[in-house]
């Protein structure tokens, strides 16, 4: 069983769905609790979600998916740049694919979250692996 499990977490791809798992996770849970609990505009909510959820997949992405390692500040500093700027390219089809799917196709607003989720995921993979996080694959001379 350890074998599986240590096969599974040496693969690049199972560990960005896992962690994507969870960022998606704190992007909804958050959405929810903002929008059913303290009755905060949706559109509004889904922002303040995002952000927190941009902010926990740095983390994860940086330290558990692509294990990447800078060596100055300023490594660190345009790192989080190229990845927030990826995650804010995104937010735009997330809020709007929200806003569509709420306001024109009738759609509950968790049904919506939900859906706009896939394809964000998707896209973030490949925006993280080879805009941001690139860096981390040995380079060749």
């Amino acid at each position: 069983m350890m074998i599986l499990i240590k096969k599974l977490w040496y693969n690049q791809g199972l560990r960005y769905l896992f962690f994507g798992g969870c960022t998606t996770l704190v992007n909804l849970v958050i959405f929810n609790v903002l929008v059913y609990t303290f009755h905060i505009n949706y559109t509004v909510s889904n922002i303040i979600s995002v952000i927190a959820a941009i902010l926990f997949a740095y983390v994860v992405n940086k330290l558990f998916v692509f294990s990447s390692s800078c060596s100055s500040w300023k490594e660190v500093f345009l790192e989080f740049y190229r990845f927030v700027l990826g995650r804010l390219s995104t937010m735009f089809i997330e809020v709007g694919g929200v806003y569509v799917l709420v306001q024109f196709i009738g759609q509950a607003k968790w049904l919506a979250k939900l859906e706009t989720q896939v394809i964000v995921v998707i896209v973030n993979y490949f925006i993280s692996k080879f805009l941001v996080f690139k860096h981390t694959q040995p380079e060749r001379d």
